[in-house]
């Protein structure tokens, strides 16, 4: 598996962008609780009420759609925990690298220098 910084700011960045797509469902679930929790409130004080059936089957639809929500977002933490660990991995490993080819570019340099300097030179 070839990773690249490139494919990794990619990955990170629909990670992200997915992130930020739970957030705004979990919003939306908080919202449709919130709702539901009002509706019942509302029908209590008129004297409505739901049957229990009806009430429990839309708190547990409700529930499993947040717990659903849950192991999203940790699947998505995780993922891009591992990414960010991979990206400063390879951030390194560059940085390391490039000084190497400094190292090897100033080598070259005063092996050129040597050989062009007239100093150096026999004298005939």
């Amino acid at each position: 598996m070839s990773c690249t910084i490139e494919k990794i700011l990619t990955d990170a960045k629909t990670l992200l962008d997915r992130l930020r797509e739970h957030d705004a469902a979990a919003e939306s679930l908080v919202d449709q609780s919130a709702a539901l929790h009002r509706r019942v409130a509302a029908m209590r004080d008129a004297g409505t009420v739901l049957p229990d059936q009806e009430i429990e089957s839309q708190i547990d639809r409700i529930c499993e759609m947040g717990e659903v929500m849950r192991k999203a977002v940790q699947v998505d933490d995780n993922q891009f925990c591992k990414i960010q660990e991979k990206l400063a991995q390879l951030e390194l490993e560059n940085k390391e690298l490039r000084e190497l080819l400094s190292i090897s570019s100033e080598s070259l340099q005063v092996r050129k220098e040597n050989s062009v300097d007239p100093a150096s030179q026999p004298i005939k």
